[in-house]
């Protein structure tokens, strides 16, 4: 399948003795349109504006604030080791490249389009779609399991929509076929439940079965994304050829809210109890 120019596919080595787990994170990259632009007398008129949540906007988010809400080890426990800011953003999973069998939707063609964009937007880690303003992301590995972490503004943009597709997804993207140089992987989508946290807030548990090394093989991500406010969102991917990593994503999730609610309110983030112990 042929790659966006913009961005090349850099293979980096991986913990795996097939070489297989190699999870992405995209660059910051601005978006399209604007959604916070609506003066007080557009508001009535502009159906965007109508979704906007009703109290105050929180102050733009900053890059040094959205690098001070970003997890550590401590609030994902386990054994989960941080990596390198620089490994993380060049993490890739080959086993989400691939061109979605358009003929697996008999009846709902435009379906395929969305899970095309599913399976892109795992391998470029732009779930919500680009963000248009601050971001950062941190990377842990645990095992052969990788999770990744951003925390991300979009602020010319509406995470919302990008929540509401997601939502569609598990009843779209049930299960179809990509193929990459020949190879079919069967990918299954299922939506999964999230602890209460955000304003808004989407999970799915995404499989895809193929081959590595022509050795069978599954990858299984949970996969989550949180609205905190009206333009600040959080994406979680986390999982790898093993099992999925459920109880680490909703833990990411609980205490990455808190700290992205602590720096929209001004604050510095709390330390975990184990930081300070």
């Amino acid at each position: 399948m042929s790659r966006r120019p913009s961005r090349p596919v850099r293979v980096v080595a991986s913990a795996l003795a097939a070489g297989a787990l190699l999870t992405t994170a995209a660059c910051s990259d601005d978006g399209n349109g604007s959604g916070n632009g609506a003066r007080a007398s557009d508001v009535s008129a502009s159906p965007l504006a109508r979704k906007q949540p009703t109290y105050s906007p929180s102050p733009a988010l900053t890059e040094a604030g959205a690098r001070a809400a970003l997890i550590t080890e401590a609030d994902i426990e386990d054994d989960w080791t941080q990596v390198k800011d620089t490994e993380a953003e060049n993490w890739h999973d080959g086993l989400l490249v691939g061109t979605v069998d358009v003929s697996d939707f008999l009846t709902a063609k435009a379906d395929a389009a969305d899970c095309q964009r599913l399976l892109d937007s795992l391998f470029d880690d732009d779930l919500l779609g680009r963000p248009s303003g601050a971001s950062a992301l941190r990377g842990f590995e645990q095992g052969d399991s990788r999770l990744l972490y951003q925390v991300a503004a979009y602020d010319r943009t509406d995470p919302q929509d990008s929540l509401d597709w997601m939502a569609t997804l598990p009843e779209k993207c049930d299960q179809f076929t990509a193929t990459d140089n020949g190879e079919e992987r069967t990918v299954q989508v299922v939506e999964t439940s999230l602890p209460d946290v955000g304003d808004a807030r989407e999970g799915l548990l995404v499989t895809v079965k193929g081959t590595v090394d022509d050795t069978p093989a599954t990858l299984t991500l949970e996969v989550a994304a949180v609205r905190v406010g009206a333009a600040d969102a959080i994406t979680v991917t986390a999982g790898g050829l093993d099992e999925a990593e459920e109880d680490s994503v909703k833990d990411a999730l609980e205490n990455g809210t808190q700290r992205l609610k602590d720096v929209q309110a001004g604050k510095t983030p709390a330390a975990s109890p184990s930081e300070i112990e």
